[in-house]
């Protein structure tokens, strides 16, 4: 049992006592980390191969791996030593892995697994123990259960390092390697992910237990207890992926740049063949991209949460690029239901509902007055981004005239794209550069503040919420009318169709002769969700927006989705990194969340609202 060296144990030393981080390798795959000062240590001690109870102690914010009890016990005695002065209090957790599964059977059931915790006999170690128990006991690993084990530390043989340190409180973990497959060298990542993740959670929970107990440290949730620095293989990871991301503009790829001369077309054959599309070249290899896509390391960023972000971001962008490769072919259609998924039944019924009570003729333009050219589109946009890049000048959008797109406008990255094309009402106008400047640029912006660059380019999935945002805004601004409501729901009801098999005829006399849009709003509606050969991204924006609605009659908060692009799924992700430290409040706040009735139409929403009721105020 050998001891560490003296001039290593003086360098820990001063760096504790001057509370500064601490990410040393001092061996062969040994280290301590302590990013802050906080009264725990997690540590793993050995040199058998134990690659999960290894991640779960580096996917902490204060730990330690060691090859040899004697080096890890003179390391956590001067942790302990410094920790105790600081907060009053101190606890290890010593987590390793059992040598096999023993449980495991070929049972047509899938049995519990060996879990066993040993605590030292103070009572704020046994408050931790039982906090870990309950913690571990509720998550599911894969449908087997830990069946857990409590013996004495004296009793326990896995507790070497906790009677070395007999005065220290202490957990001992040691839990089956479940991950591995039976007699085989081969594991199964998923379960191992959601092994360890599990593990992370519940060590956190008894620490912070712990802290309560012992009144060392106040902490709002357990989570706020995780990592507040990641290391560099996440920075070199979020580049590698932004470079991918940024390497092409999607929705731009799919959308036509001939719409004026398809609509012509379609209107000379009397609306019965399907118009022929144009679009722009691929300025990609989409195999070379895949390839790029796929060789960065997310094995190595010591944080669970944060693999899980760049893994979704990764199967995302995979699915992305084999739509680009698939434009205009059959697959294509398939490949964008995995992306955007299905239209569920019971979106399809609210769509449905809506157009029911907003026959045409209910709703009015009252109040909207003429219609606006795109100068005054473009003047107004520009107006907007000023005012916003007077409050922050890295608010830095532009924006571009241009003549391949369709009447309207879109967001690519900093840029908000114009149509030459594009005349709308003038009441319509605050509203839509509500939706696109201030959600869409906003949150790019934000996004890029955050220091990862995943936060701009968005979260997987980020697109249903974004776009619930930005129709919320068109409401607080009191620009959501009756007709653009209609809008909303009609493409909820044209992906349906088009998922279905319909064509672009069907679907565009369903549009004009059942639904009554006018022709040319019709067609640039199919246009748009049967653009690159069949896409059902446009059912998003009314799911978002019944997924904000439901969030804020829930009770919460809009302010985590300022802070990047991102979806539902992540709210709690984003409180935690808050919380942790790793996210910045949003550089700034929409300014439509300003406008004279934007406080009291929030409050409705919060109330309870239906889109419907959204037209009426």
């Amino acid at each position: 049992m050998s001891a560490p060296d003296a001039k290593l144990l003086e360098e820990f030393a001063a760096a504790l006592a001057a509370g500064e981080p601490i990410r040393r390798d001092f061996g062969s795959g040994e280290r301590l980390h302590i990013d802050r000062p906080l009264p725990f240590l997690v540590v793993h001690v050995g040199r058998r191969k134990e690659p999960a109870a290894r991640d779960v102690v580096s996917a902490n914010s204060s730990y330690l791996l060691a090859r040899n009890l004697g080096t890890a016990a003179a390391i956590v005695k001067l942790v302990a030593e410094a920790m105790t002065e600081r907060f009053g209090a101190f606890v290890m957790l010593d987590i390793g892995e059992l040598e096999r599964d023993r449980l495991a059977s070929d049972a047509a059931y899938l049995p519990p697994f060996e879990m066993s915790v040993s605590a030292s006999d103070d009572s704020a170690a046994q408050t931790a123990r039982l906090a870990f128990v309950a913690a571990a006991e509720q998550a599911q690993t894969k449908f087997r259960v830990p069946q857990i084990a409590r013996p004495k530390v004296a009793d326990d043989p896995a507790a070497k390092l906790a009677r070395l340190l007999p005065k220290l409180p202490s957990l001992t973990l040691r839990f089956a390697p479940i991950y591995r497959v039976p007699e085989s060298d081969a594991v199964y990542p998923e379960l191992r992910e959601r092994l360890v993740a599990n593990i992370v959670d519940a060590g956190l929970q008894a620490v912070a237990a712990f802290a309560g107990s012992t009144k060392s440290l106040a902490v709002s949730t357990h989570r706020a207890l995780g990592r507040k620095a990641f290391v560099d293989a996440v920075s070199r990871a979020d580049r590698a992926i932004d470079d991918v991301a940024q390497s092409f503009d999607f929705l731009l790829a799919v959308t036509p740049i001939n719409a004026q001369a398809a609509w012509e077309e379609f209107k000379a054959t009397s609306f019965e063949k399907p118009p022929r599309f144009l679009y722009r070249p691929l300025t990609i290899d989409v195999a070379r991209q895949k390839r790029a896509l796929f060789s960065v390391a997310i094995e190595h960023f010591e944080d669970p949460v944060l693999t899980t972000l760049y893994r979704e971001k990764q199967q995302e962008l995979d699915l992305q690029l084999s739509l680009l490769a698939a434009r205009e072919m059959p697959r294509f259609v398939e490949i964008g239901r995995a992306l955007y998924g299905p239209v569920e039944p019971s979106l399809l019924a609210m769509a449905r509902s809506i157009l029911d009570e907003t026959k045409p003729g209910r709703g009015k333009r009252t109040g909207e007055g003429d219609d606006a050219d795109v100068r005054f589109v473009e003047r107004r946009a520009k107006a907007m981004i000023k005012a916003y890049a007077g409050s922050d000048d890295g608010f830095s959008a532009s924006v571009e005239l241009r003549d391949d797109l369709p009447s309207g406008m879109m967001v690519s990255g900093g840029r908000l794209l114009i149509a030459r094309s594009t005349t709308m009402a003038r009441g319509r106008v605050e509203a839509l550069l509500s939706h696109e400047v201030g959600v869409h640029l906003l949150t790019y912006f934000n996004g890029s503040a955050q220091g990862l660059r995943l936060f701009r380019s968005g979260l997987a999935g980020y697109e249903g919420v974004q776009e619930g945002l930005a129709v919320l805004a068109e409401y607080l601004v009191g620009g959501m009318t009756v007709g653009r409501l209609r809008l909303i729901a009609a493409r909820v009801v044209a992906c349906s169709d088009m998922l279905g098999g319909a064509s672009f005829p069907d679907c565009y006399r369903m549009l004009v002769r059942e639904l009554g849009f006018a022709e040319s709003t019709a067609f640039n509606l199919a246009l748009r969700v049967y653009r690159g050969g069949g896409l059902a991204k446009d059912a998003v924006y009314l799911r978002g927006l019944l997924e904000v609605l439901a969030h804020l009659q829930a009770g919460g908060s809009l302010d985590p989705f300022w802070m990047g692009k991102i979806a539902a799924a992540h709210f709690g992700v984003m409180q935690e990194l808050s919380t942790r430290g790793l996210l910045k409040a949003p550089r700034l706040m929409p300014q439509f969340l300003s406008h004279d009735q934007a406080a009291e139409r929030l409050k409705a929403a919060r109330a309870g609202i239906s889109p419907v009721q959204m037209t009426e105020n």
